[in-house]
């Protein structure tokens, strides 16, 4: 195997491996936060058990969501390019990610101002 080959099997490795990482991370720290947080932020009219099995279960539902993903975007990535299905898949996860950061929390029953007419 030529240098060249050896240095860009090791960059593909290194990100798969740092990708992977930030990926259990972030799953980690999300069954961390729906555990303790998420049963009085976004639940706190059920019990507390009921709360936190929901907080649970969406925490379920993103694994669900990343098996959908793989299955849809591989075969976008197959068809239109692996790298137009990353930078669509990108796009998606900052935008939800945003848009969480948006949602209303138990004082606040109404939408925030600047999103009203």
């Amino acid at each position: 195997m030529s240098d060249h080959n050896t240095a860009m099997s090791r960059r593909v490795a290194l990100s798969g491996f740092l990708g992977t990482t930030i990926e259990y991370f972030d799953f980690y720290v999300y069954g961390t936060v729906a555990a303790l947080v998420f049963n009085q932020v976004f639940f706190n009219n059920l019990d507390p058990l009921v709360g936190t099995i929901a907080a649970f279960a969406t925490l379920a539902a993103g694994y669900l969501s990343r098996l959908l993903g793989a299955i849809i975007f591989g075969h976008y990535g197959d068809r239109l390019g692996r790298k137009s299905a990353l930078l669509i898949t990108m796009i998606v996860m900052g935008l939800a990610s945003g848009l969480i950061g948006l949602l209303p929390h138990r004082h606040r029953s109404a939408p925030p101002h600047h999103f009203c007419c």
